[in-house]
């Protein structure tokens, strides 16, 4: 068993509090990202999807998971399970600095996530206080003007990476 903290990073102009739509741990976010089989080393070809509202029995006998996935190649089978709880929002003091905020917390069995796919249902507000939700970051980009704040607003550089934690 291994814990991944999936953590984002992102350059925000006039914004703070990049999060999934719902808060930090928003039941219906979909997290895509690729998996690496602990055994063959083989990288899915498609992103999965994890959602912390969708559960299966786990295939050890003991409680639920968030997902359970055989191997393509060596046909192993593998399992993720969300930890919540341990997120917080991409602030903007954070995206100044160059630091990464924590999102989700992956307990892997057999799997390590690689490659997390940007994707639909972030939230973000200006530093003036103006929300924007269901904000699509699948292109890498967002860019809108802040009419109450005067101000153009942007998040781009997106990058994210799956630190293992002890």
């Amino acid at each position: 068993m291994v814990k991944y903290m999936l953590v984002i990073s992102a350059e925000l102009e006039n914004l703070t509090n990049l999060q999934p739509q719902g808060g930090r741990d928003d039941p219906t976010f979909s997290y895509f990202f690729k998996v690496k089989c602990g055994n063959c080393g083989e990288v899915s070809q498609k992103a999965t999807c994890v959602t912390l509202n969708e559960t299966l029995p786990s295939p050890l006998g003991k409680g639920t998971t968030n997902l359970v996935q055989k191997c393509k190649l060596c046909k192993r089978e593998g399992t993720i399970t969300m930890v919540p709880g341990s997120g917080s929002p991409l602030t903007q003091d954070m995206s100044e600095t160059g630091k990464f905020s924590p999102l989700m917390l992956f307990d892997c069995r057999g799997y390590e996530p690689v490659d997390f796919v940007f994707g639909l249902g972030w939230k973000v507000e200006s530093i003036e206080g103006t929300k924007y939700e269901d904000v699509d970051l699948s292109s890498g980009e967002f860019a809108e003007y802040d009419e109450k704040g005067e101000c153009p607003v942007m998040i781009s550089n997106l990058r994210s990476a799956f630190n293992v934690v002890k």
